[in-house]
């Protein structure tokens, strides 16, 4: 079981940055892979980045390449994404989430087992 602790939203400007950390309990952090997620107010829920519990391999989704940046400090249980050159349509809920199971980064929410209870980010015009 792992419990996960999203912080690190709020409003920004247009152009401006933050970063999220997700904070995750247990001794096993290190065996699984963890992604980052988005829900806007009326969408669905989408992914936007991914990380191997190796470390080793990342995934951004299109709309966030080149601005965001996963990364994770196994040592201190927590996973980290960077936000730089944010925009409007960047404002959602971000929920952090974690995968068990071994392979590829997976960028469906249903393969993941744990969940956050979101923090909001806002970006103004």
């Amino acid at each position: 079981q792992v419990q996960l602790v999203e912080s690190g939203g709020g409003l920004v400007q247009a152009g401006g940055s933050l970063r999220l950390s997700c904070a995750a309990s247990g001794r096993t952090f290190g065996y699984y892979a963890m992604g980052w997620f988005r829900q806007a107010p009326g969408k669905e829920r989408e992914f936007v980045a991914g990380i191997s519990a190796s470390n080793r391999n990342t995934h951004y989704a299109d709309s966030v390449k080149g601005r965001f940046t996963i990364s994770r400090d196994n040592a201190k249980n927590t996973v980290y994404l960077a936000m730089n050159s944010l925009k409007p349509e960047d404002t959602a809920v971000y929920y952090c989430a974690a995968d068990r199971h071994l392979g590829s980064i997976s960028v469906v929410d249903f393969a993941y087992d744990y969940w956050g209870q979101g923090t909001q980010v806002t970006v103004s015009s």
